[in-house]
């Protein structure tokens, strides 16, 4: 596991050379906020960097319920009971292993490692949606990835946590755009042309620091996102995949 801190947001990266899979630790004064539960294995290193940092971890804060954003919840929520386990209304469906449409939403199918019913024993605490404030962050409605993909906004610092909303690795893009060096979060898009909505509506946040769940933190990214947004247009209009 490698650990990068930029202010107040630790980025734990899981398989940095290979199959790079991030979340995050936020510093909120008197304790942490986990946002993503990574691998089922990573609640280790989860546990063990949250101890170095001296403060304890007191909310899961989900940004969707892909299997690589929530494989080591279970554990950690039997480790720390009172921790607030914080997840979108509308992905929290996705958590129960409830995959069905909903009649207003465009009716692609859900891809990517959506639990099986049952299969997650954890029940959010709290469920929120577009505006809502959680710790340090605003929540950011960014469907595309998953129906109910969030993304967090912190107005302070301007750190945006996008999720898998973009992607790093393997070169900048919207989710949907596929990368050939890195097409996982291609491959899991649920909504090419909602994801692309959600990327220009978080470009327009001028986030001075972006931090993706595939890939390294981004300094200053609000060119590299526009033409990842022009990429993914340019994607659509020609129809490649």
């Amino acid at each position: 596991m490698k650990i990068t801190q930029e202010g107040s947001v630790y980025q734990l990266t899981f398989f940095p050379s290979w199959f790079p899979v991030n979340c995050y630790l936020v510093d909120e004064g008197n304790g942490l906020t986990l946002i993503d539960a990574a691998l089922p294995f990573s609640y280790k290193g989860i546990l063990k960097a949250a101890e170095n940092i001296g403060k304890p971890i007191t909310r899961i804060l989900l940004t969707h319920a892909h299997s690589d954003h929530i494989g080591s919840l279970d554990r950690l929520k039997k480790l720390l009971p009172d921790c607030e386990v914080v997840i979108s209304a509308r992905d929290a469906k996705l958590l129960r292993g409830d995959a069905a449409l909903e009649a207003d939403e465009p009716q692609t199918p859900v891809k990517g490692g959506v639990p099986k019913p049952g299969q997650i024993e954890t029940t959010p605490d709290t469920l929120v949606s577009e505006g809502d404030i959680v710790g340090s962050f605003q929540v950011i409605a960014s469907p595309g990835h998953t129906p109910g993909h969030i993304a967090l906004y912190n107005e302070k610092t301007k750190a945006l946590i996008a999720g898998d909303a973009f992607q790093v690795r393997g070169g900048v893009a919207v989710s949907g755009n596929l990368r050939p060096l890195f097409p996982f979060p291609a491959w899991a898009t649920w909504n090419k042309e909602v994801a692309v909505q959600s990327a220009l509506k978080l470009k327009k946040l001028s986030p001075s620091l972006l931090a993706v769940g595939h890939g390294k933190l981004l300094h200053h990214p609000e060119k590299i996102m526009a033409r990842a947004i022009q990429q993914a247009e340019k994607a659509l209009k020609g129809g490649t995949k």
